[in-house]
């Protein structure tokens, strides 16, 4: 059992990981591509880094070092925004045909994965609530100009 799971993980973990990693000191992609293999235009493009910090606060929170280091971070980064791009991309398809964006796009793209709509149904409702308490205590200005003119006739 141990050697067959040290084969797994070899192929499936260890050498995508080893692969990305000489790519990225080479200078070409830090992810091996499985449709392509050419870099896409987003990872050529974007701006690095931009998520460094997040990612390294969910990266120790999930079991890694304090410090990881950079080229595990920028594994994640190009990993993540790809995932995101997808994502959005995809939704942008299935909200062309009603002509915009929205929420339930990104719900439906999800569906599958309970765990993920479950967590964003649950940060969409503590929103919501959010929105509701600010509404109550933001005063409305124009109620309060209102409520200030009529005391400032009834005193004159």
């Amino acid at each position: 059992m141990g050697e067959c799971y040290d084969n797994f993980y070899h192929e499936h973990f260890w050498k995508p990981w080893a692969i990305a990693m000489s790519n990225s000191s080479a200078g070409t992609s830090s992810k091996p591509r499985a449709a392509s293999s050419q870099p896409s235009d987003t990872s050529s493009k974007r701006k690095r880094g931009v998520f460094q910090k997040e990612l390294q606060h969910m990266m120790y929170g999930f079991g890694d070092d304090p410090n990881p280091l950079p080229e595990s971070v920028a594994l994640m980064e190009d990993i993540v925004v790809e995932y995101v791009t997808g994502l959005v991309h995809k939704a942008q398809d299935i909200g062309s045909q009603r002509g915009k964006l929205s929420v339930e796009d990104f719900l439906y793209l999800i569906r599958k994965d309970l765990p993920k709509l479950n967590r964003c149904t649950e940060l969409l409702s503590m929103n919501e609530e959010l929105k509701q308490a600010r509404k109550v205590f933001d005063p409305d200005e124009e109620k309060l100009r209102k409520a200030f003119e009529v005391d400032e006739s009834a005193e004159g």
